[in-house]
């Protein structure tokens, strides 16, 4: 792994960790409560974490594509398949987790951002734009990439998509985001382009939060556990 991909890793984990510093710091010399200091830091990491990690990838951007990677054309039509291929390995993953471990649809992580873009709509930009972008260069290009230099797609794709289970902090559906993350690698591979990946991740998270925000928790519950019922006939 080059120098450079390291310190991508190193800028990403310092982004996660450093509103531990910053967001008390921020408490203390602005008039806002705790809560709107931690929302803010982390608007503000985001943002200069996404900077640092264009810029260290700035040298591999100007190297342009590969030869044999997709074109415009095929770009759009896999964002479009792909997207579809997400929703599906997400729905599926999730009612396997109801069906066969019995585990809820509830997701804390969710509930969480959902909470925080209500009382502060800016944050939306995390979700919706930068956290695609970071981590489809973090997990896909860097994690995924380097370990199917060495293996194979299916232990590659297996590895990485574990990690970005493991790194969303909710063990329990671990299920649901390896299975998007193996659909992300997919997508990588196929296009050999990272922006289709970055695309599909962009638009699911956009669609999820533009849909929650307008959707009553309870209504939304009833919603998934009609469709379960479609899937398994009750």
């Amino acid at each position: 792994m080059t120098k450079r991909y390291w310190w991508v890793i190193i800028s990403y984990i310092i982004m996660q960790f450093s509103g531990l510093l910053f967001a008390p710091l921020l408490y203390i010399l602005l008039p806002l409560t705790e809560h709107q200091a931690v929302v803010y830091w982390s608007i503000i990491s985001f943002i200069l974490g996404l900077i640092v990690v264009l810029l260290l990838m700035k040298p591999e951007m100007k190297k342009g594509s590969q030869r044999d990677a997709s074109s415009g054309g095929e770009m759009v039509a896999w964002s479009i398949i792909g997207l579809i291929m997400a929703f599906l390995a997400q729905g599926i993953s999730a009612t396997i987790e109801m069906k066969v471990f019995g585990i809820t649809q509830s997701s804390e992580n969710t509930k969480l951002i959902m909470d925080v873009t209500r009382a502060t709509p800016l944050f939306m930009i995390i979700p919706a734009l930068i956290a695609p972008i970071l981590e489809e260069i973090i997990f896909r290009k860097i994690i995924f990439g380097q370990l199917y230099l060495r293996t194979n797609f299916i232990i590659a794709a297996l590895l990485s998509a574990l990690v970005f289970g493991i790194i969303h902090g909710e063990p329990q559906h671990l299920l649901v985001y390896a299975s998007m993350g193996f659909v992300f690698a997919f997508l990588y591979v196929k296009t050999k382009r990272i922006i289709v990946p970055i695309i599909v991740h962009m638009a699911m998270n956009t669609t999820v939060v533009l849909a929650q925000f307008n959707i009553d928790p309870e209504k939304l519950e009833q919603q998934l556990e009609q469709l379960q019922a479609i899937i398994f006939g009750g």
